[in-house]
């Protein structure tokens, strides 16, 4: 008797990216009376959009010719020619007679928004049999998927995008694809571009030579020229300028980087591996992120499940943290573990490794994990609902509420920023002066 095989379901890969072809692609409408219908684009084969019967893509649009457009795939770029219509075809924001787009471009037509996209394929692994990658510990089936994608990735050189919340092991599992690669010999340069203000990003990333701006006094080099032979990891990507983004296309494009300020090309060797705590296609759909970088980048499109998602985990990787702290952990088991599994974890991994430390800490001289005094904070769905008073003034009442909204707000966001001012001022939308105003006040960080 045979058995089906159990595979990958966490990535996706965009093979004609990695591959050097088109492969498979797709024409998309993204915006107009059809949005959603789409058709394949095949290497080497002419597809016609318009309103006649006899299209490929047939469209409703009033405003669309007959036989609009024509497009034909041939060697990972897009040959786009109109055919004399009425409205014309429009790329970027200009009317084209016949060019060559990439993938991610989007044509108007019409009213209609039509966009070329590679089709995404699940990349088809059996989960791995080891339950760690570098320092990522699992034994659920969902880590044991991700880390036969990372085992994948490591024995080749392209592109990852790693998907997933705080705390769930983004930077960790890039570093541990770089040392398990063929450049863990180079340097491993990690980037946090959501930290960075959008006036350094250009600098920071391809750096630049002296006199380029005021306050430039040296030459200084950028992080992808101080990870040439290594990987360089770009956390937040999602939040750079759409400037840097049209640059960062160029780089990964032609392989050569440019200081600020320079006119002398560099060549480009490394291994890019980017993370984003979003989904980037949302940040593609609704504009803030270039859908072309994105193929770009996503030609391995790895998802790391939240701990919520995999509590049998919680017991191996407590284990591992008080064994790296040197605590004998003893048995992972009891009411306490009960507690662990039952928290929600918005934190997730990270909030798990402060949740130990915090209890070493109150815990002196414990023999084990049975001995360590736990604190959880309460989930959101386990908190009181808040009380609304009617014997007091509305504007008193008012004011209790907000109160009490404000400190629970805060304790979330203050918990999930793993105690640092300015992520937590980052996600809350704050200025960090006033964020530590508020700390303060609800008691969550210490008057001195």
């Amino acid at each position: 008797m045979r058995y089906a095989r159990a595979v990958s379901t966490v990535a996706t890969m965009f093979r004609e990216l990695a591959e050097g072809g088109c492969g498979h692609a797709e024409l998309v409408v993204v915006e107009g009376h059809d949005e959603g219908r789409a058709v394949v684009l095949r290497e080497g084969k002419t597809l016609v959009v318009g309103t006649g019967a006899d299209c490929d893509l047939v469209l409703a649009d009033e405003r669309v010719s007959g036989q609009h457009v024509e497009l034909r795939a041939e060697g990972g770029h897009f040959h786009v020619r109109d055919n004399g219509s009425t409205n014309g075809t429009h790329y970027q924001g200009s009317r084209i007679d016949r060019a060559i787009v990439p993938a991610g471009a989007t044509l108007k037509v019409g009213r209609t928004s039509l966009r070329i996209q590679p089709q995404a394929e699940a990349l088809e692994l059996p989960p791995s049999p080891a339950h760690r990658f570098g320092e990522l510990v699992g034994r659920s089936f969902a880590m044991r998927q991700v880390f036969a994608v990372l085992e994948h990735a490591a024995a080749t050189d392209v592109t990852v995008l790693v998907e997933g919340e705080t705390g769930t092991g983004k930077e960790l599992a890039a570093r541990a694809v770089h040392e398990a690669s063929e450049r863990r010999r180079g340097p491993f340069v990690a980037v946090d571009c959501g930290a960075l203000p959008e006036s350094l990003v250009d600098s920071e990333l391809f750096g630049h030579v002296r006199g380029a701006f005021t306050g430039a006094t040296t030459d200084r080099k950028g992080a992808f020229a101080r990870a040439r032979g290594g990987t360089l990891f770009l956390d937040e990507l999602d939040g750079v300028p759409a400037a840097v983004q049209a640059r960062l296309l160029r780089v990964l494009e032609e392989r050569t980087i440019r200081p600020v300020g320079s006119d002398r090309e560099e060549p480009l060797d490394v291994r890019l591996v980017v993370a984003t705590q979003t989904p980037l296609t949302a940040r593609v759909a609704e504009g803030s992120f270039r859908a072309d970088l994105f193929y770009r980048i996503a030609v391995l499109h790895l998802r790391l499940p939240p701990l919520r998602e995999r509590r049998e985990d919680i017991a191996p990787i407590v284990h591992e943290l008080l064994e790296r702290r040197g605590l004998d952990p003893g048995e992972i088991g009891g009411a306490s573990l009960q507690r662990l599994s039952a928290h929600g974890w918005p934190g997730n991994v990270r909030e798990l490794r402060n949740v130990l430390d915090r209890a070493l800490a109150l815990t002196p001289g414990a023999g084990g994990f049975s001995d360590l005094r736990l604190w959880l904070r309460p989930r959101d769905h386990e908190a009181a609902p808040l009380q609304v008073r009617s014997d007091v003034p509305f504007s008193e009442a008012k004011a209790a509420v907000v109160e009490e909204l404000e400190r629970r707000y805060l304790s979330v966001v203050w918990a999930e920023a793993d105690g640092n001012v300015s992520a937590a001022a980052r996600r809350a939308g704050l200025d960090r002066k006033h964020l530590r105003t508020l700390l303060r006040k609800h008691g969550l960080l210490p008057s001195s």
